[in-house]
């Protein structure tokens, strides 16, 4: 399918499942949905936290049509799933937003990292674990309320792969760009590989693989448990906006 058929299928409720490794070479995006009060600090938060959190679009405050990456596109029903937060928890997921809509709700859509896993896979360099998400000791840049620790993705490659891997996703700055680390995984803090992000499942990492750490657009959920933020919408882990943009188009050369 192409990105609208994705899109149409997934606003008309036949669409079953995330959209990992499921639309092609399509540019995906998180989304971040916050109260005009909160869109300017955390605006902040994303120049001041490029990696996790590089902005692709912003909404004007009440509409929830985009302009650029799929115009006419309403971001209230073309993600698969959203995650509602309040004072920091969990509250609901919901397959469309209309009734949290308001007036003056600002969308943000933030690059993923899904984004780049099919040149990954054209290059040889499918992780060897899948696609793993955990918590980090990286702080984040803070900007008013926003404040918190980096969430990364984690895949695993045999080491003759590593640098073409780096390569290939080097390319895509708009969409996390080249992994933040590569190696231990306690140098940022994450000692039980167990201990997972989300609803990914814990990997059993072959023996001499190296694992690759990229910085991830769910950070900003990490960032409403710790500070509590009061209300905030975002996408559910693997549910990716599958945008109008091929991953070319914003590949650097």
């Amino acid at each position: 399918m192409n990105s609208k058929e994705i899109r149409e299928s997934i606003h008309s409720g036949k669409w079953e499942g995330m959209t990992v490794g499921r639309a092609g070479r399509y540019v995906q995006t998180g989304l971040v949905i916050l109260p005009k009060s909160s869109a300017y600090d955390f605006l902040v938060f994303c120049q001041r936290n490029p990696k996790p959190c590089p902005l692709l679009e912003i909404t004007d405050p009440g509409c929830s049509i985009l302009s650029k990456l799929a115009p006419g596109a309403d971001i209230r029903y073309e993600i698969g799933s959203y995650a509602i937060w309040r004072k920091g928890e969990l509250v609901e997921e919901v397959p469309d937003i209309e009734q949290y809509w308001k007036e003056d709700s600002v969308g943000f859509m933030l690059g993923s990292s899904l984004t780049f896993s099919q040149a990954l896979k054209e290059a040889g360099c499918e992780s060897s674990t899948g696609i793993t998400l955990y918590n980090t000791n990286i702080a984040c840049a803070p900007s008013g309320p926003f404040s918190g620790h980096m969430v990364v993705t984690m895949q695993t490659l045999p080491p003759e792969k590593v640098a073409r891997a780096v390569q290939v996703t080097g390319r895509f700055q708009a969409t996390h760009g080249a992994p933040i680390h590569i190696g231990d995984p306690a140098a940022i803090g994450i000692t039980d590989l167990s201990k997972t992000t989300g609803n990914t499942s814990a990997p059993s990492i072959p023996q001499g693989h190296v694992p690759l750490f990229w910085a991830c657009s769910v950070t900003p959920q990490i960032i409403a448990q710790e500070t509590k933020i009061d209300f905030m919408i975002t996408h559910s882990s693997g549910h990716g906006f599958v945008t109008d943009l091929m991953d070319y188009d914003i590949a650097e050369p």
